[in-house]
């Protein structure tokens, strides 16, 4: 098996919660813009936003300025509804990530039930695909969905890390990283490019980012966190930092 990976690992960065903290209060600022300027400088390789039914946090209007201005690639999260679907295909973002959304839920908590939707994922991919955006699916480290995904037609899938980045234990710590790795080789086997993400943070990442054949990580919540203390320019320099130390 040939490694897709012929660079360093990726970081896409993801800037919800610069949103949230603007959204909290309805002002204009930190201003979104300025927070993807300084992510792609400080060397984020792409720019996520996940455009959530309830706008919650990213607005349409912010997608849309993103994407005018963005000089790596965004990556739009957005679930599979009509409305965001001909969204995405209005924006043209680089990459689109399917994801599930419960609105009752504070963050997304698992993967999609590809098993249970390949209709209209295949559908999605279709149209998502036609309009020249590569389509990958948010998905639980489980064989079953990754076939599933296959299936669909998708370029790629984004492994959910949070069982990970929840273990209690080092033992269970351990069994959710072999499950991860298992689930990536399985992933490149089925010809598809295998990013993940979801709970990462500075003390847990380098063990998820030395995983053969990942592509990206993408990571948001805490280098928002971090930027709260040193600025948004060192934390994402200190996780690309993390990155390149354990991935090359």
């Amino acid at each position: 098996m040939s490694d897709l990976r012929t660079t360093e690992l990726l970081l896409g960065v993801n800037l919800d919660h610069v949103a949230t903290l603007r959204q909290v209060r309805l002002t204009t600022y930190p201003d979104l813009l300025a927070a993807v300027a300084m992510a792609e400088k400080a060397g984020a390789d792409g720019i996520t936003l996940h455009l959530r039914e309830d706008q919650r946090h990213i607005q349409a209007n912010d997608v849309l300025e993103v994407q005018a201005m963005v000089q790596t690639r965004l990556n739009l999260e957005i679930a599979i509804s009509e409305a965001m679907l001909e969204f995405a295909v209005k924006v043209k973002p680089k990459h689109c990530c399917l994801v599930p959304e419960r609105r009752e839920e504070l963050t997304t908590e698992g993967g999609l039930d590809v098993c249970r939707q390949i209709p209209a994922i295949m559908t999605a991919n279709q149209h998502l695909s036609a309009a020249g955006i590569q389509v990958s699916l948010f998905i639980a480290p489980d064989i079953n969905q990754i076939i599933a995904a296959a299936q669909c037609g998708v370029a790629a899938i984004e492994l959910h890390t949070g069982d990970f980045a929840n273990a209690a234990t080092p033992a269970e710590r351990a069994t959710e990283l072999l499950r991860l790795q298992q689930a990536v080789c399985a992933g490149r086997e089925h010809g598809l490019i295998v990013n993940a993400g979801h709970g990462l943070n500075y003390t847990n990442v380098s063990e998820v980012a030395a995983l053969h054949a990942l592509n990206e990580l993408n990571i948001g919540h805490s280098i928002v966190a971090r930027a709260v203390f040193v600025g948004l320019l060192q934390a994402v320099q200190e996780m690309k930092a993390l990155l390149r130390s354990v991935s090359i």
